[in-house]
């Protein structure tokens, strides 16, 4: 269970309507593939647990723009346990990494409870990196974030193209596991995200076919959305 290699990546993201999702898919259809991970239904559902510390200060980051940052979520896909990952992503002059180690789900559940460990040398080193803040910063699950993801890729500049649909969360964090928790949308109605990621470019004609000029661009993140209403 090694972290995945990682790199810094840009990262935009767009507030697109439901009336312009099924144009905007027709045209990246026709230059990039659908991520063979969608399956059948070209979509997969995404759901994470994230943590923060006691004074919120991975939400006031990202309200505030802070640089550089990071904030630890828990993730799984399709509602199943069999893939969970563990994730770190840290905000750093414009561009994001992401570094992932796949755990267990007896280690989701301690996490949860933030009960004390035995055998620290045995985890990967991500989870140890959590484990630690959770000991001295007080670090703890805190919103449940869910949503279905279209995703679609381009090999060269790595490009990858989601539209993020159905964007919610829940604060009842020992239903994690379950089939349908209760949720509460986040995005005002018919509203939904496009997320676009690349390496060192975007192609001029991916950017084109996305009329990406024109889109309103967003610097919060589906966690600081769905943990605003909570904190009010």
């Amino acid at each position: 269970m090694n972290n995945t290699e990682a790199k810094y990546r840009h990262e935009l993201k767009y507030i697109v309507s439901a009336a312009q999702i099924p144009l905007l898919k027709s045209r990246i259809a026709a230059i990039m593939r659908l991520d063979p991970h969608a399956g059948a239904e070209g979509k997969y559902n995404i759901r994470s647990l994230y943590f923060d510390d006691y004074d919120n200060h991975c939400y006031y980051e990202n309200e505030n723009g802070t640089d550089p940052r990071e904030k630890f979520r828990i993730r799984i896909y399709n509602h199943s346990p069999a893939v969970i990952h563990l994730e770190c992503k840290r905000k750093e002059r414009g561009k994001t990494l992401k570094t992932s180690a796949e755990i267990t789900v007896e280690q989701v559940n301690q996490a949860m409870k933030g009960a004390s460990w035995s055998h620290l040398e045995t985890l990967p080193p991500l989870l140890r990196k959590m484990m630690l803040q959770m000991d001295t910063q007080l670090l703890r699950p805190v919103v449940i974030v869910e949503y279905e993801r279209i995703p679609y890729i381009y090999q060269n500049g790595n490009v990858r193209v989601t539209f993020d649909m159905n964007v919610s969360s829940s604060t009842d964090l020992s239903r994690f596991w379950d089939e349908s928790p209760p949720r509460r949308p986040v995005m005002p109605p018919g509203m939904h995200l496009m997320e676009v990621k690349f390496d060192e470019y975007l192609p001029d004609f991916i950017y084109r076919s996305l009329n990406l000029g024109i889109l309103r661009q967003t610097a919060y993140s589906k966690y600081y959305l769905c943990r605003k209403y909570t904190l009010k």
